[in-house]
């Protein structure tokens, strides 16, 4: 094992057999926090847009607030209990993909295919980037610092997730539960101090006024519509992550349906209390947040620029006030929740890349599963589109969050109007009364689902457009388009690999050898040697003459050892040797097109990276070059340098301990 082995085995653990996939599967407490994070954690960012949008209206727009969190917490619910006809429906892992291609066709599984894939980016652009500026409430020195110390999060990520779905899971469910059990403490025991101890809690902005945008202050008319708009599609963003439990059945253990359901409804309830009760808390403690420079803070009647914490950070810091361990408490498991957010993504872009690379969408590549039976090549591509984008918009939420949400409403409408259409064709052909009652009960739950998510996608394209959405439809398409053009190109490789009976059993009417010489040494008469044993119609020899003196030396050795193979002299009067050993061999299969050109080449293997620089250059450039020629085939004939004793060894010691652990 070399050291780059011993650092991946550091990194990811130890390899695990195909037969150990059922190692991974999760149970429900475990699957939670795997693939609700992204959802639970909506709660630290989205209940600020909220009240960030509002803040454009004044000190009035708060007022709304908990009206939005209300739609909002409804659109939830309906989308929850949407998304349990669907795992029931479809427990493959395909998710929106397979709903929306089985029902709606590939254009509209593509579609909800593009839009979860950089929805999925988003998310851990997102998330990270909210976990950063909530760290900033504890650690001010990040202030300046957030794209770079987002980088270091992802890349952290990356490395548990290659780990596998169960380890990182594991690792996971602590912080998650953490986040959950201090959000709803803080509710309750602000409630409880706020209406039944008469506590006066006032949070560190409710001291300031907010000045708005003077197109939105008066909130009437279109603006206050728009405002409201805005402000609910913000708060939607609270809807992420509902998808991926969809995507993620196969992980479940068994009865894997029931067990994925089961977890959607837990998330709802949990995410929809944990919303609620921060915006509730918001309005009692007259929590404040801008968006400069658009609204601003004001202190007796004058702009002031004010650095507030976030809501959370905020409403912990006054109801805790009596017990600071509970404050940084929170604090933490915010910050935490809102990285492992990103594990929601972490799992279900891998496999929704999967799906799409064994349809021959992506590259198949990341149909495979690696060492830890993770979709290690999706993992990673996750990872570097995140880091794009953490550093285009600078690690910024508000940046960032305009972009976010388009995708999964995509999804969500596209994937319900598919399974309306699923139900209603099974009910053509079921007559058992008591499963048509449970299909037209489902039939309904989609189709409400899909007329109010349809709604929201609306609102959110009308409302979010020209602040940054317009960026994820472009990206949509273009990933959209691209998906296309790769599988039209597998296709056309399968049409042209395709056995033709009549044509592909021909054998050539001869075959060729040319072993390519540069000087007379060891690898030339290997080369030789094996050109021989594979018993060719025709075997010359070739070398290229660029130095006059060399060339005359080397014929004149060649004569001298009596080799039987003659050796032709190529002219190369601007002394090149790729394009005269090309022509000789274009000037073969002008010749004679039925014939099959074999050219062998002399390679040396070598121990070091550095050697190889030395090594093989134009040897290299030669069969790039050959293996573009048709009815040509190029045979690398190696030589093993002393050099490259200890890689050998190296290969032995690896094949010995194999063949020791498979007895």
């Amino acid at each position: 094992m070399n050291i780059a082995d011993v650092g991946k085995r550091l990194l990811i653990g130890r390899k695990l057999r195909s037969t150990q996939l059922g190692e991974t599967l999760l149970p429900k407490r475990i699957a939670l926090p795997v693939f609700a994070s992204d959802a639970l954690s909506s709660v630290a960012y989205a209940p600020d847009e909220i009240l960030i949008t509002l803040s454009l209206a004044g000190v009035a727009g708060f007022a709304y607030s908990w009206k939005i969190a209300i739609f909002v917490a409804m659109v939830m619910i309906i989308v929850v209990l949407s998304y349990r006809q669907n795992v029931r429906a479809y427990p493959s892992g395909g998710g929106d993909y397979e709903v929306a291609t089985t029902n709606l066709g590939r254009n509209a599984g593509l579609t909800v295919a593009s839009a979860l894939l950089v929805d999925y980016v988003l998310t851990v652009a997102v998330s990270v980037s909210s976990g950063i500026q909530n760290a900033e409430a504890v650690f001010p020195f990040l202030a300046g610092h957030e794209a770079f110390v987002a980088v270091l999060v992802v890349l952290l990520m990356t490395a548990l997730n290659l780990r596998g779905v169960r380890e990182s899971g594991t690792l996971f469910a602590i912080p998650t539960y953490c986040f959950m059990f201090g959000v709803l403490a803080m509710v309750v025991t602000g409630l409880i101090r706020i209406l039944v101890l008469g506590n006066d809690l006032q949070v560190e902005t409710a001291k300031y006024g907010v000045q708005g945008d003077s197109q939105y202050t008066g909130l009437t008319g279109i603006a206050f519509v728009i405002l409201m708009a805005r402000a609910f599609s913000s708060g939607s963003a609270a809807l992420t992550g509902v998808e991926a439990i969809s995507n993620g059945v196969p992980s479940f253990r068994k009865p894997k349906s029931k067990n994925a359901a089961t977890t959607l409804a837990l998330l709802a309830t949990v995410a929809v209390s944990m919303m609620i009760g921060v915006i509730v808390l918001a309005n009692l403690t007259h929590l404040r947040l801008v968006d400069e420079p658009f609204s601003h803070f004001t202190l007796n009647g004058k702009v002031v620029h004010f650095d507030a914490d976030t809501a959370i950070g905020q409403l912990a810091k006054v109801v805790f006030d009596f017990f600071p361990p509970a404050f940084y408490f929170v604090l933490a498991a915010t910050m935490l929740i809102l990285f492992l957010a990103a594990n929601t993504a972490f799992n279900g872009f891998p496999v929704l890349g999967s799906i799409l690379g064994r349809d021959g969408y992506l590259p198949r590549q990341l149909h495979t599963r690696g060492d830890r039976l993770a979709f290690s090549n999706g993992i990673l591509l996750l990872a570097v589109g995140a880091i794009v984008l953490i550093l285009a918009f600078d690690a910024s939420v508000t940046a960032l969050i305009q972009l976010y949400v388009v995708g999964v409403f995509v999804s969500f409408t596209t994937s319900q109007s598919g399974m309306i259409i699923h139900w209603t064709r099974l009910l053509k052909t079921v007559t058992d009364p008591a499963r048509r009652r449970r299909m037209y009960r489902a039939r309904v739950i989609n189709s409400v689902g899909a007329v109010c998510t349809g709604a929201v996608l609306v609102i959110v394209l009308i409302s979010k457009f020209t602040h940054g959405a317009y960026i994820a439809i472009i990206a949509m398409a273009l990933l959209f388009v691209m998906m296309k053009g790769i599988r039209r190109h597998y296709d056309r490789v399968a049409e042209e690999t395709a056995i033709d009976p009549d044509e592909d059993r021909m054998l050539p009417s001869r075959v060729r050898a040319v072993v390519l010489v540069s000087k007379l040494h060891k690898p030339t008469l290997r080369a030789l040697a094996f050109a021989k044993a594979s018993r060719p119609s025709v075997l010359e020899a070739i070398t290229v003459d660029v130095d006059p003196e060399d060339t005359e030396k080397l014929v004149q050795q060649w004569e001298d050892a009596g080799i039987q193979v003659p050796l032709k002299v190529i002219a190369s009067p601007y002394r090149e040797i790729t394009t005269p050993a090309l022509e000789f061999v274009k000037n073969i299969r002008r010749e004679s097109p039925r014939d099959v050109v074999t050219v062998y080449i002399p390679e040396y293997v070598v121990g070091h990276w550095w050697e190889q620089i030395l090594h093989n250059q134009s040897a290299m450039r030669l069969k790039v070059r050959l293996l573009f020629m048709p009815g040509v085939m190029v045979t690398s004939v190696p030589y093993l340098l002393q050099s490259s004793g200890a890689a050998r060894q190296r290969l032995e010691r690896s094949a010995a301990r194999q063949r020791t652990s498979v007895r």
